[in-house]
């Protein structure tokens, strides 16, 4: 999948996540459903966020330049980061509202909240289906695909809420589903945040421990005594990479040594961008 394609996938969602969110506030206004406002708040902070989203694509095909040799091409992770911690805050204020719509129940038009929620359903099932064919290792796309997950959940709350409204007349089903939801984006957030943070943060990605990387160069690169100075971190989730010295044994070539230890790093370990120095052995 190529950026262009992520790109205009969430562009799609933003245009359908938008223009569904001004029926759903009004759904909620007139029927008193926290369920529909708390989705139509996810609505608004998904539309932004899908918005957001597509900058950073655009962003991050700017090419380098003197003052940023690796270009823009963190700002998509930077983008998923502030996604993740959005859908955090966003569950704070679902929770907060439903203790408050718990202490103080206030009246809740069950036939409304049901045909504006089945119209969300739809609307969301159709932008998750856009976005859900995207990258499933793009961070970005995946920290939009949550946003509308939860946008999709929350519309099946506000059914199911409706539903209980309307058969027994119990209008704490509404604050009560709408928390539940809170808890699954409370979820994403954090998986998100955390995952775009590493990658801000230069951690290491998965199956890049320096250990291995050493051990791994020793056992099956020739002419190697020592493998040292080893960094590993990532430019986004799917640019890997690598510095490191090698001490070479004495009477290798150097030249010879670092292709074969760039040529086992991407072989073994998937790492095309790697800068490898080479030192000879002290006789």
């Amino acid at each position: 999948m190529t950026t262009a394609d992520s790109r205009r996938r969430v562009a799609i969602a933003a245009v359908l996540t938008a223009a569904f969110m001004m029926a759903e506030v009004a759904g909620g206004l007139i029927s008193g459903s926290l369920a529909l406002l708390a989705d139509a708040a996810h609505m608004l902070t998904d539309a932004a966020s899908l918005t957001l989203a597509w900058v950073g694509y655009k962003l991050a095909e700017r090419p380098a330049d003197p003052s940023r040799s690796y270009g823009f091409g963190r700002m998509k992770v930077l983008a998923a980061f502030t996604n993740g911690i959005a859908l955090i805050a966003l569950s704070c204020w679902i929770v907060w509202e439903a203790i408050h719509r718990l202490l103080d129940p206030t009246p809740v038009l069950g036939e409304i909240m049901i045909w504006i929620a089945a119209g969300g359903l739809i609307v969301n099932i159709l932008a998750a289906w856009v976005l859900h064919g995207g990258d499933k290792h793009d961070l970005n796309l995946q920290g939009a695909l949550w946003h509308v997950i939860g946008d999709l959940l929350g519309s099946v709350a506000a059914i199911a809420a409706a539903i209980v409204i309307l058969t027994t007349g119990w209008t704490p089903a509404d604050p009560i589903l709408s928390v539940l939801v809170a808890f699954l984006v409370l979820f994403a957030g954090i998986q998100i945040a955390r995952k775009s943070g590493h990658i801000l943060l230069e951690g290491a990605p998965d199956g890049l421990r320096s250990d291995d990387i050493r051990q791994d160069l020793i056992d099956h690169v020739p002419n190697i005594a020592g493998v040292t100075h080893i960094h590993a971190w990532a430019l986004t989730e799917s640019k890997p990479l690598i510095t490191l010295e090698v001490t070479a044994i004495a009477g290798a070539c150097a030249e010879t040594l670092r292709r074969d230890v760039k040529a086992r790093l991407a072989e073994r370990f998937d790492v095309s961008h790697a800068t490898v120095e080479v030192v000879s052995e002290p006789s």
